[in-house]
């Protein structure tokens, strides 16, 4: 344990962050297993609505460094492309 008021500080801070982090990261991932489900149901109209929601959410997580702005990028990429997939079918 620290003994320094400022790396007890430090600690407080870090844990505030981890815990919005985490909550981030745990609502991408709601968002992202939606996407899916409505691709995998056929249902191409949900998934541009959810693809659209998934976009700005990745842009806004990796904006606010929760995750790197070149995995939000691919994300958003491999999104698209199983949405166009799912359409051509």
């Amino acid at each position: 344990m620290a003994n320094i008021k400022s790396a007890k500080k430090r600690i407080s801070v870090i844990e505030k962050k981890t815990l919005v982090n985490r909550r981030v990261k745990n609502n991408l991932k709601s968002i992202l297993k939606s996407f899916e489900k409505a691709i995998a149901a056929g249902d191409i109209e949900t998934a541009q609505a959810k693809l659209a929601l998934a976009e700005k959410k990745l842009m806004k997580a990796a904006s606010k460094n929760v995750i790197h702005k070149n995995a939000a990028s691919r994300k958003v990429s491999r999104l698209t492309k199983a949405l166009n997939k799912a359409k051509a079918e």
